[in-house]
């Protein structure tokens, strides 16, 4: 008997000496896992969701996406009621554990152990959510201690609200659908701000099993699913009786799956937003289509679809004929409508930041900008007869010619020259100045292609897009450097906070220069202007004068396969491209000529219609000055016709035009007021 007692105190000293090794081994594992979690730090809660794009009004134009539908949302949108009906089903103490549900743990082990098997789960929202964002659904004791390192992790780093949202966020509720914001458009065609309580709880019972209990797969079943959640939501407190029984009788209707139209305003001008976004936020284009963005461009519908209409209008659907244009604010650098082609669906080929053309005479602005500043003026004379340079390195000369081989009889002026687009006194310009200085001043305005100091440079045969044209023509219209076309305003993360924000740059070493940059915007009126018409040619803009009501600018040209119009208002500045994908194939007629004059003119003058009129200001150092087009002298009392000019000062003429050159051609504007410039612009 004594021995019996004795074997028994030896036992029951050892059993306690192993129970609290036991306990001084678990402590010290809790202690170790809590520290390897703390180590290892906050798990990411990113997950691919999709990227929302907003007009200049802040609604939506649409949406980019991984393979899947994603959106995120705060927790502070989603309704009471599928928060409810989701913690009644899935985790109803999930505000009083650490990440684990110890009685549903203790539950379910005795009910695997019994059937050998794991045959049920005990996941709390927060191992749910751990296996969602970094584990597969494998049931395989491995996979469950990651998951309780991951939920434990975030139950450390994170705040209930926090997982709570994240969860809701993510969870998948079939057809495509991951997270309620996604799961709402799908099943309801609307926010999940607006679900009922009969949706919420039909949308909470899908997790479980998103193809089983799916209502668009099995009504029945999933209805008895719904009245199970709600019976739990009143038994929880979260619902009362009679809230319970208005939801079950309540009718629920679905969408009927139709593709949101949102999608389809402004196909090209979105792809270039995911290209920009890319580059802003140093990421590929698929980081920026499923990163949860709110990217807020600078479209404005109405001025989309006014472009998109006046294309449709002036190209027939039939031609082969490709187009790209782009309107852009004068004042701001941002693109308020872009068109990279005829039909996105049938070529996603962006023409308008893609392709790069021979630009033609849209170059001369940029040439006589840089001729401002070696000595030249608006009124500078040149003879513009046939002529023929000797090219370095090569046997044949350079033999420019102008259109129809139609050339002046007597000098004329740059303004005229501009207006009536001479080739002969581009090319005499570019190589009297230097054929080096055309490709710097491009730079100087953002066009940072490699430029080849050739004759033919001034009559724009490199290739550059349409995109980078508008935005140098929009440096020459505000005269600055500082802006640049553009199609994000901001861009901010799913929670709010601002990641990017458009701001101009401004560049010290190689500025625009405002009074050089005014005096060419304001030649560029000419091409309007019929008392700049020579005998030998019309100014450029002579076919769509008619159409016009108000005070443009601007620049044609043309290749024997590119045809260009660029032009501005004091707003806006609008750019477009016609020809064919073939880069070696030529226009074909008249009608290919002059389809990108037609549909410049038909959009700026829609896009005015609400706009007030606007002029330019003359910054300091120009002066406005009645010139006679024919001999570049001063208008005087008796010229016969006149020119508005501007130009500094020291530039203007000493001789003045109607038989009275003895007269002062300061006493001719002492007397001017000091608004004068405007109000002359103005009108």
């Amino acid at each position: 008997m004594r021995s019996f007692f004795r074997t028994t105190y030896r036992w029951t000293i050892r059993g306690m000496k192993l129970a609290v090794f036991g306990t001084i081994v678990g402590i010290v594992g809790i202690i170790g896992v809590l520290i390897y979690a703390i180590t290892q730090g906050p798990p990411s809660l990113m997950t691919e969701q999709n990227t929302v794009f907003y007009g200049t009004d802040g609604e939506i134009i649409g949406e980019e996406q991984g393979a899947e539908e994603r959106y995120w949302i705060n927790i502070e949108e989603m309704p009471e009621s599928i928060k409810d009906a989701t913690l009644a089903i899935e985790d109803r103490r999930f505000y009083n554990h650490f990440g684990f549900d110890v009685k549903r743990i203790a539950a379910a082990a005795l009910t695997d152990l019994k059937q050998m098997r794991m045959a049920e789960g005990a996941s709390t929202i927060t191992q749910q959510y751990a296996r969602n964002l970094y584990l597969s659904h494998d049931k395989t004791w491995k996979r469950k201690l990651n998951e309780a390192l991951y939920a434990l992790r975030l139950e450390i780093f994170y705040n209930k609200d926090e997982i709570l949202e994240g969860y809701l966020n993510t969870i998948y509720y079939g057809h495509g659908a991951y997270g309620i914001e996604a799961a709402s458009r799908q099943y309801f065609n609307k926010h999940a701000a607006d679900l009922t309580l009969t949706e919420a709880s039909m949308l909470a019972g899908i997790p479980k099993g998103p193809t089983y209990y799916s209502p668009l797969a099995n009504a029945e079943r999933a209805e008895t699913r719904q009245q199970q959640i709600l019976a739990e939501m009143e038994q929880n407190g979260y619902i009362t009786s009679s809230e319970k029984r208005a939801a079950v009788e309540a009718s629920i209707s679905y969408a009927d799956g139709e593709e949101d139209a949102t999608q389809e305003i402004a196909p090209y001008f979105q792809d270039q937003v995911v290209t920009e976004a890319a580059q802003l936020l140093e990421v590929d284009r698929e980081s920026v289509q499923t990163g949860g963005y709110h990217i807020h461009t600078t479209l404005i519908e109405e001025h989309q679809r006014i472009l998109e209409e006046q294309v449709k209008r002036n190209i027939p659907g039939s031609e082969e004929i490709q187009v790209a244009s782009a309107v852009m604010n004068s004042h701001s650098g941002a693109i308020t409508a872009l068109v990279g082609g005829k039909d996105y669906g049938e070529s996603p080929f962006n023409r308008a930041t893609q392709a790069k053309r021979s630009v033609g005479s849209t170059i001369k602005p940029f040439l006589y900008y840089a001729a401002l500043a070696e000595g030249y003026s608006p009124v500078t004379m040149k003879e513009t007869q046939p002529v023929e340079i000797e090219v370095e390195g090569k046997t044949e000369p350079y033999v420019p010619s102008n259109f129809n081989d139609q050339y002046a009889e007597e000098p004329i002026s740059m303004a005229q020259a501009l207006a009536v687009s001479d080739n002969i006194y581009a090319v005499k310009t570019h190589m009297d100045i230097g054929p080096e200085k055309l490709g710097k001043t491009m730079k100087t305005f953002g066009v940072e292609e490699t430029f080849k100091p050739h004759p033919s440079l001034a009559l724009g045969y490199s290739s550059i897009s349409l995109f980078d044209m508008v935005s140098a023509y929009g440096k020459m219209v505000k005269g600055t450097e500082s802006i640049e076309g553009h199609t994000i305003a901001k861009i901010t993360d799913r929670h709010g906070n601002v990641l990017y924000e458009y701001q101009p740059a401004y560049n010290k070493d190689d500025a625009v220069d405002r009074v050089r940059a005014f005096t060419v915007t304001h030649m560029m009126t000419g091409m309007f202007d019929p008392i700049l018409d020579a005998d030998y040619a019309s100014v450029t803009g002579t076919p769509i004068k008619g159409k016009l009501t108000r005070m443009y600018g601007g620049k044609s040209g043309t290749t024997d396969n590119d045809s260009w119009m660029i032009g501005f208002s004091p707003q806006y500045v609008s750019g477009v491209w016609v020809g064919y994908d073939e880069g070696s194939k030529p226009l074909k007629d008249f009608n290919d000529h002059r389809y990108a004059k037609a549909i410049w003119a038909d959009t700026m003058e829609k896009i005015h219609e609400t706009e007030p009129t606007a002029a330019f200001i003359p910054p300091p150092g120009v002066k406005g000055v009645y010139i006679d087009p024919e001999t570049g002298y001063v208008a005087g009392p008796n010229c016969p016709q006149e020119r508005l000019v501007y130009m500094e000062e020291s530039d203007i003429p000493e001789d003045v035009c109607g038989g009275d050159e003895s007269k002062d051609v300061d006493d001719e504007f002492k007397d001017d007021p000091w608004f004068k410039d405007v109000v002359d612009w103005f009108f």
